[in-house]
């Protein structure tokens, strides 16, 4: 897969990926979605991010989780 607007470098957040051109993490753009954000939400909150890049950002991280390790899941309950 290719992802030209998601970068890594060591010198911007410890080299977790970002949005090219910015500091915001493809982690924060996953913490954002999952407290119920929408990408047009997220688009209209950082007008710098295209929601190209932000959709780049999801599809990023859906591919790297790609593997053939399962995560156990246990409930707090």
């Amino acid at each position: 897969m290719n992802f030209p607007l998601i970068v890594s470098d060591t010198k911007i957040l410890s080299g977790k990926p970002v949005i090219k051109g910015s500091r915001i993490s493809v982690e924060s753009i996953l913490e954002l979605i999952a407290s119920g954000g929408s990408v047009a939400q997220i688009a209209e909150t950082y007008p710098h991010l295209s929601v190209e890049a932000i959709q780049q950002a999801i599809g990023f991280a859906a591919y790297n989780l790609r593997n053939d390790s399962f995560y156990e899941i246990i409930s707090a309950a």
